[in-house]
């Protein structure tokens, strides 16, 4: 786009907060866009998503705006200023602002498609019904599973103040996630409430994801690997709409008028993690098996011990599970010790001796071989390229 002015440097308040995965990833867009068509002079800070707008703000004579509104009053000090202003978080605090943003139709559809591919027939959705976007998710997939001739069970509206009481609040998810057949996918709205579904399912002895199978939206990072089991989660594309955005605005900068006032970013797929990370199990005793050894492999669980619980032949164990995993006992139990070698390398500085003791493994000389001859690297080059970084948090501030 050839430019027709830069008489000056543009003037633009940045108000997007910087606490969420999604959002960084929105303000890298933002700042692609400006090293390949800028400079502008940029208003940023650390921000919340309920932070006030800067007083300066509403007597500012600069030049453009991008924001996610939070409050109406922000919305109408924004109005006031009469600049060009781009919204991104909501069309209903936005009023006649351009808007770019997640298609939340299309996120629907890929959860859909997820727990479809997985074999389950019977589908829930979890969301708070105080965001038109959670609504908007939650109806693209209850209409795609009904389109299907499914049902999708909803947890019922509750008392406005149950919700701000965590214990209520987890007590009455409790309650609903006994009463779901099972196994069952459950769509959760946000990566928040997911992790809510999680510890429910905890507090209420539902194994993930052999009975309850979670997904949840936005793929914030803190969130997804903090939950136990780690929960699966739909990537937005935040940087494609800080690029839309930016470009949308210093359009509008320029006194172009819009044919597309509306744009619609479509997700990147879901991010599958433990929480949704296993196909339903219709083998009773197979899927008993699963159970007993996600939760004790790394005791040092066998499959000799688990055929004596489950009084089966350790041949009609064998038969069975791989014709439901494609696996043999001995090699589930081996694939979910790694699985937990692979989060203690990447979570902790524990020794490999250390690892090995806490994962079932006879030594590390034994895990150290076999991770290797599984892996094609030593734990320690695993943990070396899969560790965050430490120096970067060790200066002062």
């Amino acid at each position: 786009m050839k430019k027709k002015f830069r008489h000056h440097i543009p003037r633009v308040a940045l108000l997007v907060e910087t606490t969420r995965t999604y959002t960084r990833e929105l303000l890298a867009g933002v700042r692609r866009y400006l090293a390949e068509h800028g400079p502008w002079s940029t208003f940023l800070e650390l921000r919340a998503l309920d932070s006030s707008p800067p007083e300066w703000l509403k007597h500012w004579d600069g030049d453009g705006i991008l924001t996610r509104t939070f409050t109406a009053e922000t919305s109408g000090i924004i109005r006031k200023t009469g600049l060009p202003a781009v919204e991104l978080r909501a069309t209903y605090h936005g009023g006649e602002r351009p808007f770019v943003g997640c298609d939340n139709v299309q996120i629907g559809r890929l959860v859909t498609e997820h727990f479809l591919e997985r074999g389950y027939l019977h589908f829930a959705a979890y969301s708070l019904h105080t965001e038109r976007f959670f609504i908007e998710r939650v109806q693209s997939f209850v209409t795609e599973i009904e389109r299907l001739g499914r049902v999708c069970a909803l947890l019922p509206e509750a008392n406005p103040d149950s919700a701000l009481d965590w214990e209520r609040s987890q007590a009455r998810l409790v309650a609903w996630l006994l009463e779901l057949p099972k196994p069952v996918g459950i769509f959760a709205a946000s990566d928040q409430l997911g992790v809510r579904l999680l510890d429910a399912c905890q507090r209420a002895g539902v194994a993930v994801p052999e009975e309850v199978a979670i997904v949840g939206a936005e793929n914030e990072e803190t969130l997804c690997s903090f939950a136990t089991p780690r929960l699966s989660s739909v990537q937005f594309d935040g940087f494609s709409v800080g690029l839309a955005a930016a470009e949308m605005l210093d359009r509008l900068m320029r006194g172009e008028s819009l044919a597309n006032r509306e744009v619609l970013v479509p997700a990147k797929g879901v991010v599958m993690r433990e929480s949704s990370d296993e196909y339903v199990i219709n083998d009773k005793l197979v899927a008993r098996a699963a159970r007993l050894i996600r939760e004790n492999a790394a005791s040092g669980l066998t499959v000799e011990s688990l055929c004596e619980t489950l009084n089966a032949s350790r041949s009609t164990l064998d038969r069975r599970m791989k014709a439901a995993l494609r696996r043999s006992p001995k090699e589930e139990i081996l694939r979910i010790r790694f699985r937990q070698v692979e989060r203690l390398l990447r979570e902790t500085d524990l020794t490999v001796d250390a690892i090995a003791e806490q994962t079932g493994f006879a030594n590390a000389h034994y895990l150290q071989s076999a991770f290797k001859q599984l892996r094609g690297q030593t734990p320690g080059q695993f943990r070396k390229t899969n560790q965050p970084s430490k120096t970067a948090g060790r200066r002062g501030r």
